[in-house]
């Protein structure tokens, strides 16, 4: 561990990306928070016109992983709008207990509404930040964070966090944007991501500035074998990554295997 205090020391750094900007770590929350205040009403609409519908493919594959069973506690965090909640509510049937967790309000507002229209009224919802879960250690047997851990200043922090809160034996579920691995496939993408993407944000969302900060959000967030390292690091065993649509999109699954 680096001693600020000795000469020469790096101190610790007050900044962090926000997109392509440098910005003062206090203030990267409230940028995120604008951005999804913004698009949340409009959230699935545009996830489906950016995917061409393959973010369903995507959860159902992580649905699939996760192998939540009946009875065994699921905590889904940064939610959004509760896709793999309800799906892992109806896993877990009346003895389980599945909480959808966002730091973002409007959106966690959007995930309760689309929940209650499914029937599932009773299950519970937490406003929470992932660096910092308010749950006892131990706690859960699946985590799942889709789509959301690249919005977060601290991505370790969140992930000694999630770590914390499984039991042990439980596995955590890292869905995210990643970096192709197919050959040719960044170019295409990259003109995808830069012209088109904040296009579709202008025209249907009718904010283009939030969709322009998705795709430089997503170019910002560590690769798959960062991510595994970071895994890893906090304590993650078993760690493995699975590639999907070539690589622009990945999940991460590891186990906490501590007593």
């Amino acid at each position: 561990m680096t001693d600020t205090n000795k000469p020469g020391a790096n101190p610790p750094s007050t900044t962090t990306h926000f997109g392509f900007q440098q910005v003062p770590i206090q203030d990267k929350r409230r940028r995120v928070a604008g951005v999804f205040d913004s698009v949340a009403s409009k959230y699935d609409v545009m996830n489906d016109l950016m995917s061409l519908g393959v973010h369903r493919l995507w959860k159902r594959f992580v649905i699939d992983l996760a192998g939540v069973r009946a009875g065994e506690k699921v905590l889904d965090v940064a939610g959004g709008t509760g896709d793999l909640a309800g799906e892992f509510a109806r896993q877990a049937g009346p003895r389980g207990l599945v909480v959808l967790s966002d730091i973002n309000a409007s959106m966690l507002g959007e995930g309760r509404r689309r929940l209650e229209d499914r029937g599932l009224v009773n299950l519970p919802t937490v406003q929470a930040n992932a660096e910092c879960l308010p749950f006892e250690e131990s706690s859960f047997d699946c985590i799942t964070i889709g789509f959301g851990l690249r919005n977060v200043t601290d991505k370790d922090a969140a992930l000694r966090s999630m770590y914390r809160s499984l039991k042990p034996g439980g596995r955590l579920l890292v869905l995210e944007f990643s970096k192709p691995v197919v050959p040719g496939l960044s170019r295409i993408y990259d003109r995808y991501s830069f012209k088109l993407l904040p296009l579709m944000g202008r025209l249907v969302a009718n904010d283009e500035d939030s969709y322009r900060y998705l795709a430089e959000s997503i170019r910002m967030h560590p690769d798959q074998d960062t991510l595994k390292g970071m895994m890893q690091a906090a304590g993650f065993a078993r760690t493995l990554v699975y590639n999907l649509t070539g690589g622009i999109v990945a999940v991460h699954r590891g186990f906490r295997l501590d007593a």
